[in-house]
């Protein structure tokens, strides 16, 4: 079998590959994309980091590729529903830079406190100001932490250690596991007034980018510091700068930025008060050596039948079992990223229940599948088929399987019951005839929906015109319908109605369907596929 390795990767986990004696590992660093797809033909396997993109039309040239193994944590240079549909299983080591990045973090903060770099460039200009670089202690001073997954926990510890009092917001984890961490569980914008750092470690998605805004500096208290080693985009830079010229910020560490790199005139750049690194976060030896490790091992066990570990797209199932419960997997995992998006609140318990047919199989790889979806809106890459459970758990998520031989309303149904703090939700699904997803209940109303794409979720009263009056508002700011579906539970009452439509819908437009009569709320929800 044929490995190609295409970027730079730690010999210690080129020579796992090596020394088996059933590979051929070829290293091309540099290769141009047309390139890639001319030679990707040959290869079973492809280990990249982030310079190497494997697009759908490098997939689409791949006859052999059984496996891409990408050296980090992000999948942003990987397609990865076009693997998907190919079968193509995609790994990656989400595990291996957690400290490299954690101690950056640890570095930037301290360096922000304490001004080192600016002070260490007024010596090296022969000056000696003492006073210009005061700086402030960590001792006592509320450390704000957004997002509280690997990266984020291990800083909540040396922060600790510092003795700063650790507050963190992460809608996925629950009081009691903060406590137990000896971190306070707080609300966002409670973060925001009472800290005085801020950190971030959240991945980059729709629901996270410009999470920082100038409504979010507002609220913070005069003299805030914030370090990003995240994500660039989870602040929004122009808004950071007006923040860092009214005296709101007293001064930013930034590792990542929107745009990478930063052009050389960009204002922030220019600002002193920021201290700034060039995406340094996984940039130790050790890192390095940890990530070529780890997805060598993973790439070599799968490739040699022994299993499949960190997997973004893939539950490890026998393959005659999987023709019977891949869409079963399929639908699980949509069931979850809508429920997750729909529900409001910290989430408690998933409870999921099978009945009918499906439930005489290893539901395992479908509950994998659910628990997967439902974290992804939050944790996005980071969140795969095999760490779902974990991950769950981890936050306090209690995660119930139930299951019964009979038959209820449908011949195969999966129902799942999510608790959060704030409300209890019921979501029903099953496969239509010809074995596609369908959500065919929301709490007490019965819909025919598929969850794909765009959609609106509106809670409305049942009262003449209103449908009229919500294709009239698409209609105008050019939003097709591809899909709609209405439910209710009596005449004249409370309904639902749920709309497919082919274009994401704007925050304006959002409030304008808010402002329609008779309408309760709306929820919009971005499913893949």
């Amino acid at each position: 079998m044929k490995i190609l390795v295409s970027d730079k990767l730690a010999e210690e986990g080129i020579n796992i590959l090596r020394d088996v004696g059933e590979f051929k590992v070829d290293v091309k660093i540099g290769l141009q994309p047309e390139d890639l797809r001319k030679v990707i033909k040959d290869y079973n396997a492809i280990i990249v980091r982030s310079a190497t993109k494997v697009t759908a039309d490098v997939i689409r040239e791949a006859e052999k590729l059984r496996v891409i193994g990408r050296a980090g944590v992000g999948l942003d240079n990987v397609d990865l529903f076009a693997a998907t549909e190919k079968g193509i299983v995609v790994m990656n080591a989400p595990a291996g830079n957690t400290i490299s990045t954690c101690e950056h973090t640890m570095s930037m903060l301290v360096a922000l406190a304490r001004n080192i770099p600016q002070a260490n460039s007024s010596v090296k200009r022969g000056e000696w100001k003492r006073s210009k670089f005061m700086g402030v202690e960590l001792y006592k001073k509320t450390l704000g932490i957004v997002g509280l997954g690997r990266i984020g926990t291990e800083v909540a510890k040396r922060a600790l250690s510092f003795g700063m009092k650790v507050v963190a917001f992460d809608p996925y984890l629950s009081n009691e596991v903060g406590k137990t961490l000896g971190i306070e569980m707080v609300e966002l914008e409670q973060l925001l007034r009472i800290a005085d750092f801020i950190t971030l470690h959240t991945p980059l998605t729709e629901n996270t980018r410009h999470l920082i805004s100038n409504e979010e500096f507002a609220l913070m208290k005069q003299g805030v510091r914030i370090v990003n080693c995240a994500r660039g985009g989870i602040i929004d830079e122009e808004a950071l700068i007006k923040a860092i010229r009214q005296g709101k910020v007293a001064g930013a560490s930034l590792d990542v930025f929107e745009k990478e790199p930063p052009p050389s005139e960009y204002e922030l750049l220019k600002l002193d008060n920021i201290i700034t690194t060039p995406h340094l976060g996984a940039s130790t030896e050790e890192a390095q050596i940890n990530v070529a490790v780890e997805i060598a091992e993973c790439v070599r066990d799968y490739l040699l039948g022994r299993g499949i570990r960190n997997s973004a797209n893939y539950p490890q199932i026998e393959p005659e079992v999987y023709k019977i419960l891949a869409p079963y997997i399929n639908l699980a995992e949509q069931l979850g990223n809508f429920s997750s998006q729909l529900t409001k609140g910290r989430p408690k318990m998933v409870s999921i229940q099978y009945s009918g047919g499906i439930s005489q199989h290893n539901v395992a790889p479908i509950t994998m599948a659910l628990v997967k979806g439902f974290l992804t809106p939050i944790l996005k890459e980071s969140v795969n088929f095999v760490n779902a459970r974990s991950l769950a758990e981890a936050r306090g998520l209690k995660v119930k399987e139930t299951r019964l031989s009979s038959e209820e309303e449908f011949v195969n149904l999966i129902s799942v019951r999510i608790v959060t703090d704030e409300e209890t939700r019921q979501i029903w699904a099953t496969l239509s005839p010809n074995r596609q997803p369908r959500i065919v209940k929301i709490d007490d109303f019965y819909v025919e929906l598929s969850p794909r794409g765009n959609l609106i979720v509106i809670k409305n009263w049942d009262r003449p015109g209103i449908i009229g009056n919500l294709g009239t508002l698409l209609g105008e700011h050019n939003i097709n319908i591809a899909g709609m579906t209405f439910g209710r539970k009596e005449p004249g009452g409370e309904a639902i109605s749920v709309l497919n439509v082919d274009s994401p819908i704007s925050s304006e437009l959002l409030e304008k369907i808010k402002n329609i009569d008779n309408i309760q709320s709306v929820k919009l929800i971005e499913l893949g596929g």
